[in-house]
């Protein structure tokens, strides 16, 4: 376990008791296995008694992740074993992105730009979530004939009223970030370019605060839906295969333009 990391698509470093974690994998943060790998490595030092909160934000001015890497997912297609890999894909990214959601430290993101997919699916793990007015905030899951992978609905459903997740959901549409702060899927929404800084003020005023404390006020306000999440990976399993998202991945990869993560 290292508190001092650059990796290939994560960095982090420690600075007063806040892990700062940046994504910086162009074009925008695409989560495949890189990450995942790199997300994995991470998980160790929430535990760490010298990180008393995590920040994650990131570097590239494309915005903070556009999501799942598709063209991954469409590179298998066919492939003997695929569905089965799909699964472990996602019952590893399941597994960090849970880590990261109970940790029982405090966890903050600063977003902006594209906050797409999986990309939401990563913020939603955060307690407390500051926005860019750039920022939009989108799951084009049911676009591709498929639903989100990574614990969106199950984490919504739980933070959220049910008209504005299913809005959300069922429309493709993106938010704007003073949308997403009306609804309340963002606690702050900045000045332009202050994101990171609100952020980090948040985390290192939170991280003043006793461990023990502040892991008990989120057992208490932050459950985990675990049987929902469950849920979710088996019938993105089951939809996966269809045909018409075999179509819909290959439109998507045949796009050379920034279309495909825009709203």
């Amino acid at each position: 376990m290292s508190l001092a990391f650059t990796g290939e698509a994560l960095s982090w470093a420690l600075e007063q008791g806040v892990l700062e974690v940046s994504l910086h994998r162009a074009p925008c943060n695409e989560l495949g296995v890189a990450a995942l790998a790199e997300l994995e490595l991470l998980v160790p030092c929430l535990t760490h008694p010298d990180v008393r909160a995590l920040l994650l934000f990131s570097r590239l001015d494309s915005g903070f992740s556009a999501g799942a890497d598709l063209r991954a997912l469409h590179a298998g297609l066919g492939a003997e074993g695929w569905v089965d890999g799909v699964r472990a894909f996602l019952d590893r990214i399941h597994a960090v992105f849970d880590a990261l959601d109970q940790a029982g430290i405090p966890t903050f993101a600063a977003v902006h730009r594209v906050v797409f997919g999986g990309g939401l699916e990563l913020m939603l793990t955060c307690d407390v979530v500051v926005a860019d007015p750039s920022a939009r905030f989108c799951l084009p899951e049911l676009r591709l004939g498929i639903i989100p992978g990574f614990g969106a609905i199950p984490r919504l459903t739980r933070d959220l009223a049910g008209p504005v997740v299913r809005d959300l959901l069922l429309t493709g549409r993106s938010l704007g970030a003073r949308r997403a702060y009306e609804a309340g899927l963002v606690a702050h929404l900045a000045s332009p370019g202050k994101s990171l800084d609100l952020a980090r003020s948040l985390a290192r005023q939170a991280a003043k605060f006793p461990v023990a404390a502040t892991a008990a006020a989120k057992l208490l306000a932050k459950p985990l839906p675990r049987a929902a999440l469950d849920r979710e990976k088996d019938l993105f399993c089951a939809l996966v295969v269809r045909p018409e998202v075999t179509a819909a991945l290959g439109r998507f990869v045949a796009d050379a333009s920034t279309r495909p993560y825009l709203p």
